[in-house]
Parts: C-alpha cells; structure tokens; sequence
C-alpha cells in the first residue's frame, strides 16, 4: 500500500514520528522504502562507519527463580546443570578477552535466589581492582529489581552502591516488550515495564548510561512494538542516558516457548522503523547473533551503525541452539563490502585507533 502523503512529506524532512504513524510504517510501509529514508537519517547521524566491540559476555551463574518461557538458558538451584562462577573463573576469562584486545565485559545472570547486594558490590570491586583497563556493563534492569527486592533497597540505594562498587553502565537486557500483558504471558515474574523505566531514570540521573533493547517476533503486535519505542523515546527525551538501542529476534529454537522465528524482510523493516522513530538515540545495533551474518550485512544499509559484540562467549541466545558465530575479520569483511568502515568501539561508542 502507499503511505499517506503527509506521512511521505514527515519521512522526507526527517520530520518527528508519531506512535501512530510508526504503526501505519508497520503496517503499510514498503520495505526498501522505509531502507532508504533508514539509511539517510543513519548517514546523517554516523557517515559511513560501523562500529564493533571486543567484549565477553560473562553470566555469572544460571541459576534463576524465574520461568520466562523463551528462556533455555536457566536452571533451578541445585540442578545438575546449574553452575555459579568463583572469582578465579572469572578473573581468567577477563585475561583470555584482554588477549585479544577486549575492551568491556557484559555481565548477567540468572535471578539467583541466594546472592545478596554484597555478593554483587564485592564481584564488581573484585573485578575493577584486577582489571582497571576493563569497562563493566552488567546488570540488566529485572536482575537489579529482583536484588533490590531481595535487599529491601530502593534502586537508587542499589545503584548508589553499585556505580561506588565500579559499576560503568548498564545493559538493557529483560525489556523483551514493555507491555505488562506480554511480560506476564511470557516472563512472568520479571519486573513491570514501568519498573524496568525507573530502574533506567534512575539510572541516568545518577550518572550511569545503558543500552535500550527490544525483543520481537514471539506473541507481540505491531501495536505492542510501536507502544515500546514510545515509552524508550519518551525516556530518553527525559534523561539522554541510552546511548544505544538494540532490537532483537526471539530464537525459539530450544526455548520452552516454541513457535517460528522472524524472517529477515521483518527485521529488516523493524530496524528501520526503529532508527526512524528513534530519533534522539544515535546508535543502533545490529542483531548478527539472532539473524546471522548475512543479513546483518544488509542491515547496514537499513538504518544499523553497529554489528554489537564479536562474542569471545555468549550462552543465552546459544542456549536455543543459535548457530551464529563471526570474528573481527569477518565483520571488517562484510561491512567493507557495503561500502562503509568497521571501527572498534568502546562501550560508551568512542571509536578506538
């Protein structure tokens, strides 16, 4: 269908988007149009580089008290598959990533029924004592609900003490949709969206940035994605603490949830939706691990300035039985081969060399 022409005169001008003309994109918009006016806005805010990280991402345990059904990766406590990582452990695999130049570790794990904000203050200041060069991105926004529940903490105690401890930023992990009906039908348990949105207000007024994220292509509607970017884009607006938004694929794969996995034409047109109506967020990431290397080349060309995390380890998304795997050659390779540059980035997307 063609789009309404006022909506045309708001692409061109690069105009605001409301929520509603977000969903007429979702539902009318033609894919390689919507690619063009991506790649525009893209070029404006970030020429032609993409960026990269060397990082690890290090889950601390599997242990988790939560059921969220697209989840593969948790275990209950005591089960034979459950593991928790001791200090040592951890300390060698930051000295593996160091090895090949790694800049930043992103740390989460499961809603572990036991561990105390000691447990997580001593971890971080165990780690920024051994590895001072190493930026800490952990915590995602339902595992910092579930400490401050267990601690009876407020988040601004529980971050304070955190951001003291050496915590650098925060991931935007367990957003998945933020519509509390969703949230309840597929990680029932995990914090309330307006939970997970204070937890990164309060976050941002204390100094410490994060990443967004958005989890799509399970039960959700186009309605739910577009209420998503509205609530992120309103936040942001407040505050400017994201310095980066992540849109995903759900992988059902073994995930107890079931079901299919989006194509890439979705994807590819959510990308570009999400860098069109995300005006005031400068990076967006590109999703390789969930859709291969592929079509995260061709995502280059639809509004993704990054290709995220090269992944010395990487267990959640593996768990379902993802098969995707890349290297910084493959990824200077790919993104040469559109036309752009491949940067190694920091976590705060300062170009490193």
């Amino acid at each position: 269908m063609t789009l309404p022409s006022a909506l045309l005169h708001k692409l061109e001008q690069h105009e605001r988007l409301t929520p509603d003309d977000a969903l007429t994109l979702f539902r009318d918009g033609d894919l390689l149009t919507l690619g063009r006016f991506a790649r525009e806005l893209n070029e404006e805010k970030n020429g032609a580089v993409i960026g990269y990280v060397v990082d690890r991402n290090l889950n601390y345990t599997n242990v988790c008290v939560l059921r969220c059904k697209f989840c593969a990766f948790r275990r209950d406590k005591g089960h034979a598959e459950s593991w928790e990582l001791s200090f040592s452990e951890i300390d060698q695999k930051i000295e593996e990533l160091l090895q090949i130049g790694g800049t930043q570790i992103l740390m989460q794990g499961g809603h572990h029924p036991d561990f105390k904000l000691d447990y997580y203050t001593s971890m971080v200041r165990h780690i920024k004592e051994m590895f001072p060069q190493i930026t800490i991105h952990a915590f995602s926004p339902p595992e910092l609900h579930h400490v401050a529940h267990v601690c009876k903490l407020s988040y601004h105690e529980l971050l304070s003490a955190l951001k003291e401890a050496g915590l650098d930023s925060i991931p935007g992990g367990g957003a998945e949709i933020l519509d509390d009906g969703m949230r309840q039908e597929i990680s029932s348990g995990k914090c309330k969206s307006a939970q997970w949105l204070e937890i990164f207000e309060t976050a941002h007024n204390l100094g410490i940035q994060g990443s967004a994220t958005m989890m799509f292509g399970h039960k959700e509607s186009y309605e739910q994605r577009v209420e998503h970017l509205r609530l992120l884009r309103e936040l942001q607006d407040r505050t400017g603490g994201f310095f980066a938004f992540i849109p995903w694929t759900y992988v059902p794969g073994n995930s107890p949830m079931g079901g299919k996995q989006v194509g890439s034409h979705d994807y590819l047109k959510t990308l570009a939706i999400c860098r069109i109506f995300l005006d005031n967020i400068k990076n967006i990431q590109i999703s390789w691990l969930t859709q291969g290397i592929q079509v995260a080349q061709v995502a280059t060309q639809f509004g993704g300035n990054d290709m995220g995390s090269t992944l010395l380890e990487e267990n959640v998304v593996r768990s379902t039985g993802s098969p995707h795997h890349t290297s910084v050659a493959e990824i200077k390779r790919v993104v040469g081969e559109m036309g752009k540059v491949a940067r190694q980035r920091d976590t705060f997307y300062n170009y490193l060399n």
